[in-house]
């Protein structure tokens, strides 16, 4: 188990990492899911802690009724736990249960490269081609929460190319239980590996869905999701396992 691991950030106030077009703001609701979706990837939210509707409030800064829209909504993703007169808590990180969606979320994604190379448009590969010349500019410096931001904006590119409107909101919630395992890894277990891997596999992917090659997009998102199985070996051998699921702390300590 590694030494000296660093803590999660404390909870702090924030605006929603997403760019909002001029006069044109998203719904309260959205806004909540968006900031609380980030507070939960980079673990601002601890895996496994307990806290209200008014804790969530306090630092979202938005009111009830959009609160308890996004809970509803990050309930249903499996992202918080909702307790009938005991609350709310984060739901932990489980590396069996997260190696299993894993095998799912690459037939999903398989599918999604494919149906985007066969139908984008001008405009999908254009957007897809400039976020491919930012990866290969700065990709090597990004740091992990700069990537995340960008990485989405590619899933939301994919999933509008098919032109299926149901896959982007299928296949969220399990982006955002790959990007937390993503954050911890990054951060925690490998905070000296860089992003070049994770980097260059997004890079062939966007860009063969650009050239339109439905087989080399798939291949490399296979890649990709290979990358990603293999982070968790590393978590299971260097994380402290209560930053896994924080109600760990006193058990192991006990």
């Amino acid at each position: 188990m590694a030494s000296n691991t660093p803590q999660p950030e404390r909870l702090t106030r924030g605006k929603s990492p997403e760019k909002r077009a001029p006069g044109r703001p998203l719904p309260l609701a959205e806004q909540a899911y968006d900031r609380i979706e980030e507070l939960i990837i980079t673990c601002a939210l601890k895996p496994g802690q307990s806290l209200s509707i008014n804790d969530l409030q306090n630092v979202v800064q938005l009111g009830r009724t959009p609160i308890h829209q996004a809970v509803s909504r990050l309930a249903a993703d499996t992202l918080i736990i909702i307790r009938p007169r005991h609350g709310l808590r984060i739901a932990p990180i489980d590396l069996t249960r997260e190696k299993t969606l894993l095998l799912l979320r690459r037939d999903m994604e398989r599918f999604v490269v494919r149906l985007a190379a066969e139908r984008s448009g001008p405009t999908h590969r254009n957007q897809l081609l400039h976020i491919a010349r930012l990866l290969s500019e700065r990709g090597a410096a990004m740091d992990i929460a700069t990537f995340n931001r960008l990485d989405r904006r590619i899933d939301q590119l994919l999933a509008a190319a098919t032109g299926e409107a149901f896959l982007e909101n299928t296949l969220r919630p399990l982006h955002t239980i790959f990007r937390r395992i993503g954050w911890v890894y990054h951060n925690w277990a490998a905070p000296s590996g860089g992003l070049s891997q994770t980097v260059d596999s997004h890079l062939a992917m966007i860009q063969a869905v650009a050239d339109r090659d439905a087989e080399r997009a798939v291949a490399a998102s296979d890649q990709l999701m290979g990358f990603m199985d293999s982070m968790f070996s590393i978590i299971e051998r260097e994380i402290d396992p209560a930053l896994l699921d924080c109600t760990l702390e006193t058990q192991l300590a006990s």
